[in-house]
């Protein structure tokens, strides 16, 4: 089945095009979107790493290794479209608009990280293994009963795969022709089982052959074919032709979450080899010094920039008062149950805080 949805790329580990169909659309404004937005992705990462190891806020799941895919894909999108991300997903978030501040108060346990910046149809992170399919199938069907020409995506892991969400979002979808792009990141391990221990499927891709909707593989650190091929599904859905699965391969270079140890279930030096040989920001810098565009006062003006962005946001989230653990029985029902409310009162006097 592997012959059948093979692997596609446009620019290979060294940074050479190997695909010139796409040779002409790949502008130098267009490259350095790519870079600019992989290495701010990439700083906050790094920086949400240290903020949990330091006690500043909760658990923590990093995406290092995944910037092409969901820089490429962000970058697809229209200002109007939908974006349904996972818990892992935001970095596609930042590259979309969503407001640094409010990402870090959702890792630090506060409501008012679920609210996107005014305007932005982003959707609050899904914790929960693939819930965000059938909505993001939902939103697109509504935008095509609207009329409008707006689309959706929907991010999941491999692990998402083997959920019922998964196959009754991509059913509802076929069967409506929602225009939504299902967007799998298949970073090869869902937590600490390795895909070839979650299915018999030797593709995430195949699964679209069941609801006959159009698969396809591509390498998911190789940020053109990221980019060109969710525009290419992002258009088929435009034109009411349905939706897409496509499956992106990457790799997590890190833990699943800041509570994690991945040297527990893997080969850790398999990560220190791929950051040399597939790394996407380091395949966009090998393609920029291939074409005599890279510039290293530019790559250190926006390293400095992006790190002192991120800097301005964790200070301001740093200045919200602690959140009150108590708001989660709040937000349950609009009116609460007895059983909310006898919880909460019995939560309350756990903690401390009522009688």
């Amino acid at each position: 089945m592997e012959n059948h949805f093979p692997i596609r790329r446009i620019m290979d580990e060294n940074g050479n095009i190997i695909n010139s169909d796409y040779e002409e659309k790949i502008t130098e404004k267009l490259v350095k979107e790519f870079y600019r937005n992989m290495v701010r992705i990439r700083i906050f990462d790094r920086k949400g790493i240290s903020l949990q190891r330091q006690g500043r806020i909760g658990t923590y799941a990093p995406y290092e290794g995944q910037e092409a895919s969901q820089v490429g894909t962000a970058a697809a999108l229209r200002e109007n479209d939908w974006m349904f991300p996972t818990y892992r997903d935001h970095g596609a978030a930042m590259t979309f608009g969503h407001s640094l501040r409010n990402i870090l108060l959702f890792w630090n346990g506060r409501n008012e990280g679920c609210v996107p910046p005014d305007g932005k149809k982003i959707f609050p992170p899904a914790i929960p293994i693939a819930t965000q399919i059938p909505h993001a199938a939902g939103a697109a069907f509504a935008e095509r009963k609207k009329g409008t020409a707006n689309a959706a995506i929907a991010y999941f892991g491999d692990g998402a795969t083997s959920e019922g969400d998964f196959h009754e979002g991509l059913n509802f979808a076929s069967v409506f022709k929602a225009p939504v792009v299902f967007f799998n990141q298949n970073n090869q391990y869902a937590i600490s089982v390795p895909f070839n221990k979650q299915m018999n499927s030797k593709t995430i891709a195949q699964k679209a052959l069941a609801y006959d909707i159009p698969g396809v593989r591509i390498d998911g650190n190789d940020v053109f074919m990221v980019y060109f091929e969710t525009l290419n599904a992002l258009e088929r859905a435009r034109k009411g032709e349905g939706p897409t699965l496509i499956e992106a391969v990457t790799w997590r270079y890190g833990a699943h979450t800041t509570a994690d140890d991945p040297s527990k279930y893997r080969d850790q030096s398999e990560s220190s080899n791929r950051r040399q040989e597939t790394d996407p920001i380091l395949r966009l810098e090998r393609w920029m010094k291939n074409m005599g565009r890279f510039d290293e006062k530019w790559v250190q003006t926006i390293e400095k920039k992006a790190a002192d962005e991120i800097d301005k946001a964790i200070a301001e989230m740093e200045d919200f008062p602690p959140a009150d653990p108590a708001v989660i029985f709040d937000h349950v029902f609009a009116e609460p149950t007895w059983q909310i409310k006898q919880q909460k009162e019995e939560y309350l006097k756990l903690i401390g805080g009522g009688q």
